[in-house]
């Protein structure tokens, strides 16, 4: 796609852009951050700028891992879990690690995986099977997952579930004191089973405070639409995101490994994990029973 760069300019040049209406924008912007409701006022102005593109083309790949299903009726159904595992890269000679983003739910799901993995070589491997998919281009706009849904491996109408994983190994400011926590985005939107199985898996084994905050639709944040589940949600597939919430180290260069909060991580990574199993175990797939 060919969008236009964004770019910020200074007060100095904003006031010669707008002129006199420049006073009025601010009493605009005063009344804002009072009232915190939004508002407008329309400027005429005339506008010329030049853009230099730098455009340049790199290929990314999705990872797939399969536990192939050991009941002959439902191992062609599918439970997909996903995680992207690209991030920004070097910006001015900065490394950004994304340790929490996204490294936290890659993490997550190569260990899902492998528990997994070793119950199918002890007898007790799941009856559908399962696609643990890492996804690449997240961050440059849920690339990797739009990719795979309209080039699918496994029949869409197949896939059962999307369990999405995007940063779990981090506690944001409204909870410090109280890691034991986790944020539930879209469960309940297409499938009000998939919400229901979650909550029971909590209770039964990992007893976190289930925080939805985020899933509310009128939640300014959108992350809703923000992470690689929405792309098999617009499909009509159910998902579910699991999210720890922003912190001060979100898409800087100090997202870094040892402020991951292990013990926190591996008490979500559980909780995914059982959800995993009941959705890949149960006798029937999950209804979608909402629009």
């Amino acid at each position: 796609a060919n969008f236009a760069n964004s770019f910020v300019i200074t007060n100095d040049l904003a006031r010669k852009i707008t002129g006199a209406n420049f006073s009025k924008i601010q009493k605009l912007q005063k009344k804002i951050n009072k009232k915190g409701k939004a508002k407008s006022m329309v400027v005429p102005a005339n506008i010329a700028f030049n853009q230099k593109k730098k455009i340049f083309q790199l290929q990314g790949k999705n990872v797939i891992g399969v536990i192939e299903g050991t009941d002959d009726k439902l191992k062609n159904e599918y439970v997909f879990l996903t995680a992207h595992y690209d991030h920004i890269g070097e910006k001015n000679g900065n490394v950004y690690n994304g340790a929490d983003d996204n490294g936290s739910g890659t993490s997550a799901l190569l260990e899902i995986a492998q528990a997994f993995s070793e119950a199918k070589k002890n007898g007790w491997g799941p009856k559908r099977s399962v696609v643990v998919m890492l996804v690449s281009g997240e961050e440059k706009g849920l690339l990797g997952s739009k990719y795979y849904v309209e080039n699918p491996l496994f029949p869409l109408e197949n896939t059962i579930v999307d369990i999405n994983v995007d940063m779990i190994g981090r506690v944001d400011e409204k909870h410090q004191g109280n890691p034991d926590y986790i944020y539930i985005i879209g469960a309940d939107r297409l499938s009000s089973e998939l919400h229901e199985i979650n909550e029971e898996a909590n209770q039964r084994f990992t007893q976190l405070e289930l925080d939805y905050t985020y899933n509310a639709e009128s939640d300014p944040n959108r992350y809703y639409y923000r992470s690689d589940h929405y792309n098999f949600a617009k499909k009509g597939i159910p998902a579910i995101f699991y999210f720890n919430g922003t912190h001060a180290d979100y898409h800087r260069a100090s997202d870094t490994i040892e402020k991951i909060e292990f013990e926190t991580l591996h008490k979500r990574t559980n909780l995914i994990f059982y959800t995993a199993w009941e959705l890949a175990n149960r006798p029937e797939r999950i209804v979608v029973d909402k629009k």
